[in-house]
């Protein structure tokens, strides 16, 4: 009966003890480079300016889900998220293998006697690693398919932002160091399963080898391969005795080369999604005090967990997908303002000293640095936030980059002629603050001051649904929406202020806690319990950003409440509409505030066969309004991303209704409608002229508009 304790595998089996020493030596030296690298790694992160962490816990745990589920892997690209999962989970597997190798035989035995490497747990810990090992060589075989052959447009490193004749535009050295990757793991893989079968067939005649063969499946299949072609014992010693050194100084290799290169995202991948903010975009931060100037200028400015986050991008190409601008052919990849800034902080902060202050501005046409084109190039829409894999915050340090430019006067002069006149005016058309209610002069019924009397409901209407003549009937229907539902409701009037959504975006964040102070000051003068808006930009800063100021007010948006009072049945329907439309989800409401059912909820209620585009909810496609975008002139002949929107519309057959709920997006998608050529074939409308065509109104009754 075979003695199960003298199952196990001894690792320098037959080696001499030279060979056994030069083997540490070597080992000892690759960590000695890994630990160095760590080091370098670790000063430049000091290098940047404090974070401090908060809600750790927190984070571990939601660091771990994503882990475990590769939830943010599998989103949009399930191919390349479960190839993935298998080479994540087989990798971890066989590293925790190796650590358990080397707890016995290097700590636990020496020290302490204590060896368990052998029987019953050595079988099965063969069988888990041959299973992982499989797993592993499978998901990057299939890696290596996709960029060799699938290619997806995505993985290609041509840049927007540069010319051929730049310095930096040339990014093939991204591409070699992928297939590096790829072809380091796998050759290690394959070669540890070749190991494992030339030591069969070398102990084969060993019953305590060769009666378990099994228990290394993949190992036992080759070796009895290797046997068919001829292999003998002494053979097979030889093929073992070489590739045991390959293999082995690949993998050292492999260790030391960790902090040096793409590797080093096994660490810096899941630190940036422990370090995750879950308002990241929403809420952007306040500048500090001490700091002073508005925005970063060097990259010494950055905090050291964007550091982090910059190190942590894996180059998969995913926000270089979703991005709005990128997709019509502006000067901007978020992916490679990631990439540029991360070799700009490698070059400059992984010097021992710091050079001076000029080479660490990360403004400029030099290599490394962003172009002021790219950073206004951004609409500021969350979508390459929203699908990273990795939670690297591109939005927050973009904006965080215009800042500067908006301190130094670098941008177009529509853009800065808007500012001001919002800093004179309080709005971005100019007009007087007294007609900011002008569009219910018309109105049947008297609406509510409610600076002046106390209101269940204060209605935050905005700029556009204030002053845009086309948004001004939009806004009149909502108001006949909430008097016939019997809503008590209310307005601020004049003391209503551009809420600061797309000025705090644009990085004047001057201007925008001016906003958002006088704002808070004037609701907190009122007598109300919550809040309502038609606009999704002024939704998003009141409900995330008006906090930090010491605003908390309790805030929806039109649609959650029209569902409400629909389903309670305030709002009773005289028809439905047998129609066929689409709904285009405004990127402040959806992506931004998730707020993606009750618009839904109201079209099937309407009676409306709704058709999704291609890009809906959390993927849904900007109009190309945000992020100050709206007050900045397209380049001519350039492709709006508008009208980028209303060819994947057009697609959808019989479409009769675009539907929106936005004011911006009505403004712009109207007028894409007409330049994009499809002007009655389909129609543009707010969601709640559909709403207001279905209601059943009272008589209205005779009342003039309060002054």
């Amino acid at each position: 009966m075979l003695d199960s304790s003298l199952v196990t595998r001894i690792l320098f089996q037959d080696f001499a003890s030279w060979s056994i020493t030069l083997f540490y030596l070597l080992g000892y030296t690759a960590i000695g480079v890994f630990i160095h690298g760590v080091y370098v790694q670790v000063r430049k992160y000091r290098r940047g300016k404090p974070f401090a962490i908060a809600g750790l816990k927190a984070g571990i745990q939601r660091m771990l889900q994503d882990l475990a589920s590769h939830r943010t892997l599998v989103r949009r690209d399930r191919s390349a998220g479960r190839a993935h999962a298998l080479i994540f989970f087989g990798f971890v597997l066989l590293f925790i293998g190796t650590a358990t190798i080397t707890l016995e035989y290097d700590i636990l035995e020496p020290l302490f006697g204590w060896r368990f490497w052998r029987g019953d747990f050595y079988l099965w810990f063969s069988l888990v690693l041959d299973v992982a090992g499989v797993g592993l060589i499978a998901g990057l075989l299939y890696m290596m398919v996709r960029r060799g052959w699938i290619k997806p447009p995505k993985l290609d490193y041509a840049r927007p932002d540069r010319s051929p004749e730049d310095p930096d535009y040339n990014r093939s050295d991204y591409k070699r160091e992928d297939w590096a990757f790829l072809w380091t793991l796998i050759i290690i893989g394959i070669t540890g399963y070749v190991l494992e079968a030339a030591r069969l067939v070398w102990l084969g005649d060993q019953p305590e080898v060769w009666s378990v063969r099994f228990w290394s499946p993949v190992g036992a299949v080759l070796a009895h391969g290797m046997q068919g072609l001829g292999l003998d014992a002494d053979a097979a010693a030889m093929l073992r005795s070489g590739l045991w050194w390959f293999h082995g100084l690949l993998a050292l290799t492999f260790i030391a080369l960790i902090p040096y290169s793409k590797v080093k995202h096994i660490f810096t991948a899941p630190t940036s999604l422990m370090l995750r903010d879950p308002l990241a975009g929403r809420r952007l931060p306040k500048v500090p005090e001490e700091q002073k100037s508005a925005g970063y200028q060097y990259i010494t400015d950055f905090k050291w967990k964007e550091l982090l986050h910059l190190d942590a991008c894996t180059k998969c190409g995913r926000c270089h997908e979703a991005c709005p601008a990128n997709a019509v052919g502006a000067p901007l990849s978020p992916r490679d303002v990631i990439l540029s800034l991360r070799e700009f902080a490698n070059h400059a902060l992984e010097a021992k000293t710091l050079p001076a202050e000029a080479e660490l501005d990360v403004h400029g046409k030099g290599p490394g640095q962003v172009f002021m084109e790219t950073l206004w190039s951004c609409r500021t829409c969350l979508a390459c936030v929203e699908i990273c894999p990795v939670a690297v915050e591109h939005v927050p340090i973009i904006v965080q980059m215009r800042r500067k430019l908006v301190e130094d006067g670098n941008m177009e002069p529509l853009l800065e002629k808007t500012l001001q006149t919002i800093h004179k005016t309080g709005n971005s058309f100019g007009e007087s603050k007294r007609k900011r209610a002008s569009w219910a002069k018309d109105l049947p019924f008297t609406i509510k001051d409610a600076r002046k009397e106390p209101v269940d409901l204060l209605w935050f209407v905005g700029d556009y649904a204030s002053f845009d003549p086309r948004n001004q009937k939009v806004t009149r229907g909502f108001a006949k929406l909430m008097n016939q539902a019997g809503v008590d409701f209310g307005l601020l009037f004049e003391g209503e202020l551009n809420a600061g959504n797309d000025v705090r975006r644009v990085g004047e964040e001057g201007l925008y806690e001016f906003l958002a102070t006088a704002n808070i000051t004037s609701l907190s003068d009122c007598a109300f319990n919550s809040v309502v808006t038609t606009d999704p930009h002024s939704y998003n800063t009141i409900r995330n950003e008006y906090p930090d100021f010491g605003g908390e007010f309790e805030i929806q948006h039109y649609t959650t409440l029209v569902r409400e009072l629909l389903q309670q049945g305030r709002l009773r329907l005289r028809k439905t509409l047998d129609c066929r439309v689409t709904f285009h989800d405004p990127c402040h409401l959806g992506r931004y505030n998730r707020g993606f059912d009750a618009p839904r909820d109201i079209l099937q209620m309407l009676g409306c066969e709704l058709v999704e585009m291609e890009r809906n909810r959390d993927n849904s496609f900007c109009c190309g309004a945000g992020g100050g975008r709206i007050w900045i002139p397209d380049p001519p002949g350039t492709e709006k991303p508008s009208q980028n929107r209303m060819h994947e519309a057009a697609r959808i057959e019989g479409l009769q209704v675009f539907v929106v709920s936005c004011p911006k997006d009505l403004t712009m998608y109207e007028d894409a409608l007409k330049t994009a050529g499809y002007e009655g074939k389909f129609v543009v409308r707010e969601l709640i002229e559909l709403i207001e065509e279905c209601v059943e109104y009272d008589e209205p009754a005779a009342l003039s508009l309060q002054a």
